[in-house]
């Protein structure tokens, strides 16, 4: 295996990590903080998330020969982000990670539920994920409002180097948030020393507690967007790169290690999508059979950049939440434009799909249950009036 390693893989492993990392993290912080978690509590499921998607493809790696790239659930944290907090607090959300962490290993050995979520129409789950998204999408205009002088660099930095190289659009977002809260937000006496404090790993077990509105407005709503928002299309750019893994053992290793990140605070981990197009192509390596040492190489710098969790999340807790809501929002504004225009370019699917964004996007509640839920409910009965009409 030893022979297989290269400066490519190397370079390249290093370079997904950091891209994955740098460009969500901010996500996973507002969606954790969402559904009640207190600063340690996101930082430990931030901590969580990170270890368990290194050692996951580490694992998927070594055993596949395959570049199997993982990352937490991005469209999920936004999802969180999006959902109202409920009565039970974080503990109530910890049981639906939990449950939808047992759906995706059901979905993984039981053929048929993974085939029914397949079968959800993709231009509805497209625009529910777009009325997920277009929430934390407002955040860099929020931010610009709040303060121009904060906001602007951290959108023009987005700008700029996004028309550049859209890869590093985000990180460089982020280097702007940086340098924001170093030289423009004033910190109070004694953060810092504060601050100094949390570097070391924050690991915090929350006991989990299931009520059934908290599992149909976050557990299945999770299941779904990790299904569909990126475990299927990670199978899709492993294959456009000529690899043919089975799907289902991958979809419940990553739901194994989603079970055993969730009552640290993690809420899902999957198989990437963006940055398993670059452990898979030819930049890891010109073989296709020694570019799985890149996705090992970026597992092991997860890991690391997990056990820093506690001093990235309080040294973002020195700034303003808008502005790393903003930096979140930069982030989010690829997979929201990719995932409307996919929701609404039928015309046959375009009203039903316009419904479930609406629905989704209104962040209403009924019975306790998100609008994320009832937005997918509502796209199906129109479509499926729709279809019963022209029949």
């Amino acid at each position: 295996m030893l022979k297989d390693l290269s400066p490519q893989a190397i370079l390249m492993g290093g370079l997904t990590a950091f891209a994955g990392f740098a460009s969500s993290f901010p996500v996973v912080l507002q969606g954790l903080k969402g559904v009640g978690a207190t600063d340690a509590q996101a930082a430990s499921g931030l901590m969580a998330l990170s270890i368990a998607m290194g050692l996951c493809g580490i694992v998927l790696s070594l055993w596949t020969r395959l570049p199997i790239s993982i990352a937490w659930s991005t469209p999920g944290a936004a999802l969180l982000a999006s959902a109202a907090s409920h009565q039970g607090g974080f503990e109530v959300a910890v049981g639906a990670f939990l449950v939808s962490a047992v759906l995706i290993v059901i979905a993984g050995l039981f053929r048929p539920l993974g085939r029914a979520v397949a079968a959800i129409p993709a231009p509805l789950a497209n625009a529910m994920l777009a009325g997920v998204l277009v929430g934390l999408c407002y955040a860099p205009v929020k931010a610009v409002s709040f303060n121009p002088l904060f906001g602007l660099p951290i959108v023009g930095a987005w700008l700029l180097v996004g028309a550049w190289k859209r890869l590093y659009a985000v990180p460089a977002a982020l280097f702007a948030f940086i340098l924001v809260l170093a030289f423009g937000v004033k910190i109070p006496d004694g953060a810092l020393a504060s601050w100094a404090q949390s570097l070391g790993p924050t690991v915090e077990l929350v006991r989990p507690v299931f009520d059934l509105p908290s599992l149909i407005s976050i557990a299945l709503p999770l299941f779904i967007v990790t299904m569909a928002s990126q475990n299927i299309p990670g199978i899709a750019v492993l294959k456009v790169n000529h690899y043919e893994p089975a799907p289902g053992p991958l979809f419940a290793t990553t739901g194994v290690f989603s079970l055993l990140s969730a009552p640290f605070g993690g809420h899902a981990v999957n198989l990437a999508a963006i940055t398993a197009a670059m452990c898979a192509g030819e930049d890891a390596h010109p073989d296709p059979k020694r570019r799985y040492w890149a996705s090992i190489i970026a597992g092991i710098i997860y890991v690391i950049f997990g056990l820093l969790a506690g001093a990235v999340t309080g040294f973002v807790g020195l700034a303003p939440p808008v502005l790393i809501q903003a930096v979140a929002g930069l982030a989010l504004i690829g997979a929201f434009s990719g995932s409307a225009f996919a929701a609404l370019k039928e015309p046959d699917t375009r009203e039903a799909a316009a419904i479930t964004f609406l629905v989704t996007a209104s962040g209403v509640t009924f019975a306790g249950v998100s609008g994320a839920f009832w937005g997918l409910i509502a796209g199906g009965l129109v479509m499926a009036l729709a279809r019963l009409i022209r029949r």
